[in-house]
């Protein structure tokens, strides 16, 4: 299984489907395809279904929008979230279905912009309309996606560059945490509890070049899902060379791991990390 923030589907092709052919993962999960759900199968709908992919989608033109891939069948799917708040409507940010006896939910959560304001208070909501919804549906069950939430200090390439900005508050940990109670396991940070492991890096200031990156993609597994867990990595290749979305894919295998337990940091960073307080954020600067 995969969770991609592919930063819009179409720009995205080059890359993607050489990605699927290369790793042939079993079920993906998307964000931020940035298509309406016509569009995304007349883009894609072929290319999926000769590669034996069904699809779920729920998108929206231009903004947001989520998809799960499956070749392991698609039931019962779900668009969205029950309870949950818009912006002020309701936004393409989850899709949820059944792939080969596990409930998948491909999530993109609200970024929440700047700490208090409405976007962050709709962030909080939405994250607890998430928990509710998890926690009432099957045992069986994995949450993948774009979090925007950084768990932990170790999260982040330097905590202090981070300091009064979103991903890292404790309220949006609180809300992660509340969601991960309800029975769900950080499956990457089961397995590698203090590599330095990043899943997205700015564009700009060649931050992805250092490392200076956050972690806030993630894979969070029911205990009879994360029990079956082999390897759990991410695939920095995927951010490398032309075109990349600014987020890397991770990988979990279940029952077996065809590419090996190869790690997060494979291939290793391009630069050692720096030291901190001496680098400020793009957006900081």
């Amino acid at each position: 299984m995969a969770t991609w923030n592919v930063n819009s589907v179409k720009q995205r092709m080059p890359r993607l489907l050489p990605w699927l052919d290369q790793r042939q993962p079993d079920v993906v999960c998307l964000q931020e395809t940035k298509l309406a759900d016509g569009a995304f199968r007349e883009l894609l709908g072929e290319e999926l279904s000769s590669r034996g992919y069904e699809i779920a989608l729920n998108g929206e033109v231009q903004w947001n929008g989520v998809a799960i891939l499956s070749r392991a069948g698609v039931e019962d799917v779900v668009a969205g979230v029950a309870g949950a708040p818009g912006f002020p409507n309701p936004e393409a940010r989850a899709v949820a279905a059944t792939c080969g006896g596990i409930r998948v939910y491909s999530v993109y959560v609200p970024n929440g912009r700047t700490p208090d304001s409405e976007h962050y208070r709709y962030k909080l909501a939405w994250l607890a309309a998430l928990r509710d919804v998890v926690k009432a549906g099957p045992q069986d069950a994995i949450v993948c996606g774009d979090m925007n939430i950084a768990p932990t200090d170790a999260d982040v390439f330097d905590p202090a560059a981070y300091a009064g900005h979103t991903h890292v508050t404790p309220p949006e940990r609180e809300a992660l945490s509340a969601l991960e109670a309800v029975g769900l396991r950080d499956v990457v940070r089961d397995r590698w509890p203090t590599e330095r492991a990043f899943t997205y890096w700015d564009y700009r200031a060649g931050m992805f070049h250092q490392d200076l990156g956050m972690r806030i993609d993630l894979v969070l597994a029911a205990a009879s899902v994360a029990g079956r867990v082999k390897a759990a990595w991410v695939d920095r290749q995927a951010r490398k060379g032309t075109g990349p979305s600014d987020h890397a894919p991770v990988i979990v295998d279940l029952d077996e791991a065809p590419d090996g337990d190869i790690g997060p940091v494979v291939p290793p960073p391009s630069a050692p990390a720096a030291a901190r307080g001496s680098v400020k954020l793009p957006q900081a600067s």
